[in-house]
C-alpha cells in the first residue's frame, strides 16, 4: 500500500506541476484558470487515493453526508484529528463531493517535497505561528502572526475552496484529554484563532463543513494505517450556514466578534461530541 501511495503522490504532484509551470508568467486571469487546471488534476489523484485505499482496506469506509454540497461554494472545514491518516479519510470522503480541501500547514513542514509542492501549485496556506512564551515575550508577534495568515488564504480566492483546520490544534490523546480537563468526552478544547481568521480574509465563505471521524480501533500510527489496521472508519460530514454577524470581521481587534465565533464553534464541537459517541463500532 505504502509504494502505491508514493507512486500516487509522484504522478499527482508532478502532473499538477507541470500544470503550473506558466503561472510567473501569466495574467491574474490565466492564473485562475489554472487554478481550476489544478483542481481537476487534484480531484483525480484524490481519487486515486481512495481506490488504493479501498482496494488495501476492502472497502470498509463508512461516509455519512447530512448535507447537499455545491463545488462552486468557498467553505471552512472542520475536523477532529486522531492520526496523519485523518488527511486521507478527509480528502477522500470529499473526494468530487465539495470544493477541493486546502489545509493549514506549518511551516516547519516546508522541507517536505510533498508539502512544498502543495502549497506551491495547490495554494495550500503555510502559517508559521509564534508559541505562547515568544508571544508573551513580544505580544506585537501577534499580529505579524494574523497578516501572514490573511496573506495566505487570500490565495485561495482564485477557485472554490474548502479551507480545513484541526481545530484541536494537536492529535487527540488520552492525556492531552486530562491535561486540559476538556469538558467534551470525546475532544480536545477546540481553538478558532485560525478559522476565524480564514473566515476574516476571505468574504466569500459561507458555509463550514465539518468532519467527524471514527476509528474502531485504539491504534493511531502510520504502520497501523499501511497495514489496515484503521480500515474500520466512519466519518459524519455536515454543513453549517455561517452566521451573518460572524462574517466581514477582524478576529485580531474585534472582541465580540471573538466570543461570538467561539460560542458558535463551541455549540458544533457539543453536538459533534454526541456524534461521536453515536458512532464508535
Amino acid at each position: 500500500m505504502f509504494m502505491c501511495l508514493i507512486a500516487e503522490l509522484t504522478i499527482g504532484f508532478s502532473s499538477i506541476t507541470i500544470v503550473n509551470i506558466p503561472r510567473p508568467f501569466i495574467s491574474q486571469k490565466n492564473k485562475i484558470y489554472l487554478a481550476g487546471l489544478s483542481n481537476i488534476v487534484s480531484d483525480w489523484t484524490i481519487w486515486g487515493f481512495k481506490v488504493i485505499m479501498d482496494f488495501f482496506h476492502n472497502n470498509k469506509s463508512q461516509f455519512f453526508y447530512e448535507s447537499d454540497f455545491n463545488r462552486n461554494d468557498w467553505c471552512l472545514g472542520l475536523s477532529n484529528h486522531q492520526s496523519w491518516a485523518d488527511i486521507l479519510i478527509i480528502l477522500s470522503a470529499s473526494n468530487y463531493k465539495m470544493p477541493n480541501l486546502r489545509f493549514f500547514m506549518k511551516k516547519e513542514l516546508s522541507w517536505i517535497p510533498f508539502v512544498y509542492l502543495a502549497n506551491k501549485n495547490l495554494n495550500m496556506p503555510f502559517v508559521n505561528r509564534h508559541s505562547k512564551k515568544e508571544l508573551e515575550k513580544d505580544p506585537n508577534l501577534r499580529f505579524v502572526d494574523y497578516e501572514n495568515t490573511i496573506k495566505s488564504c487570500k490565495r485561495l480566492n482564485r477557485a472554490p475552496s474548502t479551507i480545513c483546520s484541526y481545530a484541536e490544534g494537536t492529535r487527540f490523546t488520552k492525556e492531552k484529554h486530562i491535561l486540559q480537563n476538556s469538558p467534551y468526552s470525546n475532544l480536545l478544547i477546540p481553538k478558532i484563532g485560525g478559522l476565524a481568521t480564514a473566515l476574516s480574509a476571505l468574504p466569500e465563505v459561507n458555509f463550514l463543513i465539518d468532519f467527524t471521524i471514527v476509528y474502531k480501533s485504539d491504534k493511531r500510527s502510520a504502520w497501523s494505517f499501511l497495514k489496515g489496521e484503521m480500515a474500520d472508519v466512519k466519518v459524519k460530514i455536515t454543513k453549517h450556514k455561517i452566521p451573518d454577524n460572524l462574517k466581514n470581521k477582524n478576529y485580531l481587534t474585534d472582541y465580540e466578534y471573538r466570543e461570538d465565533f467561539k460560542t458558535w464553534i463551541e455549540s458544533i464541537w457539543t453536538e459533534k461530541d454526541k456524534d461521536i459517541e453515536s458512532l464508535k463500532f
